[in-house]
Protein backbone atom coordinates (compact mmCIF):
# COMPACT_ATOMS: atom_id res chain seq x y z
CA UNK A 1 0.00 0.00 0.00
CA UNK A 2 1.22 3.43 -0.74
CA UNK A 3 -0.26 6.97 -0.66
CA UNK A 4 -2.03 6.55 -4.18
CA UNK A 5 -4.15 3.59 -2.17
CA UNK A 6 -4.88 5.45 1.00
CA UNK A 7 -6.08 8.13 -0.67
CA UNK A 8 -8.38 5.83 -2.99
CA UNK A 9 -9.79 4.40 0.17
CA UNK A 10 -10.36 7.28 2.12
CA UNK A 11 -12.71 8.69 -0.98
CA UNK A 12 -14.03 5.24 -1.42
CA UNK A 13 -14.79 5.29 2.76
CA UNK A 14 -16.59 8.47 1.77
CA UNK A 15 -18.67 7.40 -0.95
CA UNK A 16 -18.14 3.49 -2.57
CA UNK A 17 -20.68 4.60 -5.22
CA UNK A 18 -17.91 7.21 -6.99
CA UNK A 19 -17.22 5.77 -10.52
CA UNK A 20 -13.96 4.72 -11.37
CA UNK A 21 -13.03 7.86 -13.48
CA UNK A 22 -13.99 9.74 -10.40
CA UNK A 23 -11.69 8.09 -8.18
CA UNK A 24 -8.80 8.24 -10.72
CA UNK A 25 -9.33 11.88 -11.25
CA UNK A 26 -9.03 12.89 -7.73
CA UNK A 27 -5.77 10.25 -7.42
CA UNK A 28 -4.29 11.66 -10.53
CA UNK A 29 -4.00 8.45 -12.10
CA UNK A 30 -5.74 7.13 -15.34
CA UNK A 31 -9.02 4.56 -15.01
CA UNK A 32 -7.06 0.81 -15.54
CA UNK A 33 -3.90 1.42 -13.10
CA UNK A 34 -7.19 3.54 -10.41
CA UNK A 35 -8.90 0.07 -11.18
CA UNK A 36 -6.53 -2.06 -10.97
CA UNK A 37 -5.41 -0.94 -7.79
CA UNK A 38 -8.78 -0.99 -6.01
CA UNK A 39 -9.03 -4.42 -7.29
CA UNK A 40 -5.84 -5.28 -5.70
CA UNK A 41 -6.57 -3.81 -2.52
CA UNK A 42 -9.82 -6.07 -2.77
CA UNK A 43 -7.82 -9.18 -3.16
CA UNK A 44 -5.47 -8.43 -0.26
CA UNK A 45 -8.85 -7.87 2.00
CA UNK A 46 -8.30 -4.19 2.74
CA UNK A 47 -11.82 -3.66 1.02
CA UNK A 48 -13.81 -6.57 2.57
CA UNK A 49 -16.99 -4.92 0.97
CA UNK A 50 -19.07 -1.88 -0.06
CA UNK A 51 -22.68 -1.74 1.44
CA UNK A 52 -25.54 0.90 1.29
CA UNK A 53 -25.81 2.75 4.69
CA UNK A 54 -29.37 3.22 4.92
CA UNK A 55 -30.79 6.09 7.69
CA UNK A 56 -32.24 4.70 11.15
CA UNK A 57 -34.90 6.88 11.67
CA UNK A 58 -36.62 6.08 7.79
CA UNK A 59 -36.59 2.65 8.50
CA UNK A 60 -38.25 3.05 12.04
CA UNK A 61 -35.14 1.89 13.93
CA UNK A 62 -33.90 5.42 15.53
CA UNK A 63 -33.51 4.22 18.97
CA UNK A 64 -30.09 2.95 19.54
CA UNK A 65 -29.48 0.50 22.73
CA UNK A 66 -25.92 -0.37 24.17
CA UNK A 67 -26.08 -3.56 26.17
CA UNK A 68 -23.28 -4.60 28.65
CA UNK A 69 -23.63 -8.10 29.60
CA UNK A 70 -21.76 -9.92 31.88
CA UNK A 71 -21.72 -13.76 32.35
CA UNK A 72 -20.50 -16.41 34.66
CA UNK A 73 -19.51 -18.86 32.00
CA UNK A 74 -16.51 -18.65 30.35
CA UNK A 75 -16.16 -21.72 27.92
CA UNK A 76 -16.47 -22.47 24.35
CA UNK A 77 -19.91 -23.67 24.40
CA UNK A 78 -21.36 -20.93 26.09
CA UNK A 79 -19.59 -18.66 23.29
CA UNK A 80 -20.92 -20.81 20.64
CA UNK A 81 -24.59 -20.47 22.00
CA UNK A 82 -24.67 -16.96 22.92
CA UNK A 83 -22.30 -15.87 19.18
CA UNK A 84 -25.08 -18.17 17.64
CA UNK A 85 -28.72 -16.17 19.74
CA UNK A 86 -27.21 -12.66 18.96
CA UNK A 87 -26.33 -13.95 14.88
CA UNK A 88 -30.03 -14.91 14.71
CA UNK A 89 -31.53 -11.26 15.81
CA UNK A 90 -31.08 -9.14 13.50
CA UNK A 91 -31.82 -5.79 15.68
CA UNK A 92 -28.09 -6.63 17.16
CA UNK A 93 -26.01 -4.72 14.67
CA UNK A 94 -22.60 -5.25 16.85
CA UNK A 95 -21.72 -7.72 19.17
CA UNK A 96 -18.36 -7.78 20.96
CA UNK A 97 -16.45 -9.91 23.59
CA UNK A 98 -15.18 -7.04 25.90
CA UNK A 99 -12.07 -6.92 28.80
CA UNK A 100 -12.87 -5.54 31.79
CA UNK A 101 -15.99 -5.62 34.12
CA UNK A 102 -18.31 -5.90 30.70
CA UNK A 103 -17.65 -9.59 29.17
CA UNK A 104 -19.92 -8.72 25.62
CA UNK A 105 -21.07 -5.58 24.38
CA UNK A 106 -23.86 -5.31 22.24
CA UNK A 107 -25.01 -2.49 20.07
CA UNK A 108 -28.91 -2.63 19.02
CA UNK A 109 -31.34 -0.66 16.81
CA UNK A 110 -34.97 -1.15 17.94
CA UNK A 111 -37.83 1.85 17.22
CA UNK A 112 -38.61 2.04 21.04
CA UNK A 113 -38.50 0.65 24.41
CA UNK A 114 -41.18 -1.90 24.06
CA UNK A 115 -39.34 -3.39 21.03
CA UNK A 116 -35.99 -3.55 23.12
CA UNK A 117 -37.60 -5.00 25.86
CA UNK A 118 -38.73 -7.78 23.19
CA UNK A 119 -35.21 -8.51 21.83
CA UNK A 120 -34.02 -8.54 25.66
CA UNK A 121 -36.63 -11.38 26.19
CA UNK A 122 -35.89 -13.23 23.65
CA UNK A 123 -31.81 -13.21 24.59
CA UNK A 124 -32.59 -14.08 28.00
CA UNK A 125 -34.64 -16.98 26.67
CA UNK A 126 -31.98 -18.44 24.42
CA UNK A 127 -28.77 -17.77 26.64
CA UNK A 128 -28.24 -18.24 30.30
CA UNK A 129 -26.57 -14.17 31.34
CA UNK A 130 -25.44 -13.00 34.62
CA UNK A 131 -26.15 -9.72 34.38
CA UNK A 132 -27.73 -7.19 31.94
CA UNK A 133 -27.40 -3.81 31.89
CA UNK A 134 -28.69 -1.05 28.87
CA UNK A 135 -27.99 2.08 28.25
CA UNK A 136 -30.26 3.83 25.53
CA UNK A 137 -28.22 6.62 23.15
CA UNK A 138 -29.63 10.08 23.87
CA UNK A 139 -28.18 11.74 21.02
CA UNK A 140 -25.27 10.83 18.75
CA UNK A 141 -22.53 13.03 18.76
CA UNK A 142 -19.99 10.97 16.12
CA UNK A 143 -21.02 7.86 14.09
CA UNK A 144 -18.77 6.99 11.18
CA UNK A 145 -18.24 3.66 9.40
CA UNK A 146 -14.65 5.22 8.20
CA UNK A 147 -11.75 3.18 9.28
CA UNK A 148 -8.42 5.86 10.23
CA UNK A 149 -6.12 5.70 7.69
CA UNK A 150 -3.61 7.45 9.42
CA UNK A 151 -2.19 4.01 10.73
CA UNK A 152 -1.93 2.05 7.72
CA UNK A 153 1.53 1.06 6.78
CA UNK A 154 2.67 2.23 3.81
Amino acid sequence: MDAIDLRILRLLQDDASLPVAEIARQVNLSQTPCWNRIQKLREAGVIRAQVTLCDAASLNVGVTVFVSIRTSQHNERWLRDFSRAVGGMEEIVGAYRMSGETDYLLKIVVPDIQAYDSVYRRLVKAIDLSDVSAAFVMEPIKETTALPLTFARI
